[in-house]
């Protein structure tokens, strides 16, 4: 009877249409007073419609996930910057937890974890096979707690321990390269990014002009789509920067530039990027690649072109669902193929020669520079320990002559 009581009640809650398998209702119904009936352990009601909305979810795709209200008041904290953690982006995929990119000073940077490392245990919990929320809720922890995980990287396999902090990020900070060029850098794209991002670029450019800029989204995995239109729109003064599209055509919507000053539109641009690169990042690499807006450097994105939308539920709850794909202002879609960079720079280490090969200036009885100088300068000093920056910064320079001649 109960399991009658079960079936009637879903059925009456879902929309009247001619196809809905009230066979497969009714199985759910048994399924579900076998299993509360004859596991092994007692499982309560709540746990196992739980565990149902999981399943649900489970075989849609690696970003769709049921949140339960703790978890869901965590994923509204971090689009504001501060939240509890060890401060990663991750996914599932193929039954294991994926590092999408870890966040910038955060204790997962700090201790190493990369992008595309394989998370298989967190604790002593296998998480292989399990649901994304369920996985995200193991990571979370009180502040000053530590958390146990076991990655695989390649072939081998290593367990980290890690403190979980309160984690403060701040999704823009950057500085003036030999003194004609700037650096900014977006970590996470939060509600207030895009605001940042253009008050920064103008208090560089108020030190002095600044002669071009690079605009640093590697290891960025993305965030509210809101801030990605209006980072854009710092660089772009009119066009589309991104489209999204439903399986309804009708409901497909397209974002447009708004740049109200114009300050930064011909500021020469180049846009670095990497595999952990994802979602709003590409939006931006996107626009600014099809707009002929920016030079894009550095090695193909993560290729996240689905769009998650929050749908908050009675009990505090959410539904994190894929409801859209992203397109770029070329109509083409993000998705598993991401942003191919127009300049393949894969990273590496730089070092600089100091010996000193022979020079007219050496030469013992060689004529002096008329205008007095003897000695060679270089102002073009740059951090060496980053080679696809010091790389963008060349390709800055390049720029710079060809706009001034």
């Amino acid at each position: 009877m109960k399991r009658l009581l079960i079936a009637c009640l879903i059925a009456a809650s879902l929309p009247v249409r001619a196809d809905v398998p009230l066979e497969k209702i009714q199985i759910f119904a048994e399924v579900f007073e076998r299993i509360r009936a004859s596991y092994v352990q007692e499982v309560s009601d709540e746990q196992l419609l739980d565990s149902a909305i999981r399943g649900m979810l489970l075989d849609l795709d690696p970003h769709s996930s049921y949140l339960p209200p703790a978890i869901f008041d965590g994923f509204q904290a971090e689009t504001s910057g501060q939240f509890g953690g060890i401060g990663m982006e991750v996914a599932a995929e193929n039954g294991v937890i994926r590092v999408v990119t870890p966040i910038d000073d955060t204790p997962a940077f700090e201790a190493g974890i990369q992008a595309g490392d394989l998370i298989v245990a967190i604790d002593d919990t296998d998480v292989r096979g399990m649901d994304l929320g369920q996985a995200i809720e193991l990571l979370r922890g009180p502040v000053d707690s530590e958390v146990t995980l076991t990655l695989v990287r390649g072939n081998g396999e290593q367990q980290l321990t890690l403190t979980r902090a309160l984690i403060s990020v701040a999704s823009v900070r950057g500085n003036r390269i030999d003194d004609n060029f700037g650096w900014v850098r977006i970590s996470q794209f939060q509600q207030d990014t895009g605001d940042e991002t253009r008050a920064l670029v103008k208090r560089l450019n108020d030190q002095a002009p600044l002669k071009g800029l690079v605009l640093d989204l590697r290891n960025n995995p993305g965030g509210v789509l809101g801030a990605a239109i209006g980072v854009s729109d710092v660089f772009v003064e009119t066009g589309t920067i991104v489209s999204t599209r439903t399986r309804n055509a009708e409901q497909a919507v397209s974002f447009d530039a708004r740049n109200q000053d114009g300050d930064f539109i011909d500021l020469p641009l180049v846009v670095l990027i990497n595999e952990g690169s994802a979602s709003a990042s590409e939006i931006v690499a996107g626009a600014l690649q099809d707009l002929g807006r920016a030079v894009i450097m550095g090695t193909p994105s993560f290729g996240k072109g689905s769009v998650q939308s929050l749908l908050p539920l009675a009990d505090g709850s959410a539904l994190k669902l894929t409801t859209a794909l992203y397109y770029t202002p070329n109509d083409r879609s993000i998705q598993n193929e991401g942003i191919v960079p127009d300049v393949l720079v894969r990273q590496g280490t730089l070092t600089v020669d100091d010996n000193q090969s022979l020079r007219e200036a050496d030469l013992a009885g060689r004529l002096d520079n008329p205008a007095g100088d003897t000695e060679p300068t270089d102002d073009r000093a740059a951090p060496v320990d980053d080679y696809q920056l010091q790389e963008a910064i060349n390709m800055l320079r390049g720029l710079a002559v060809v706009t001034r001649k």
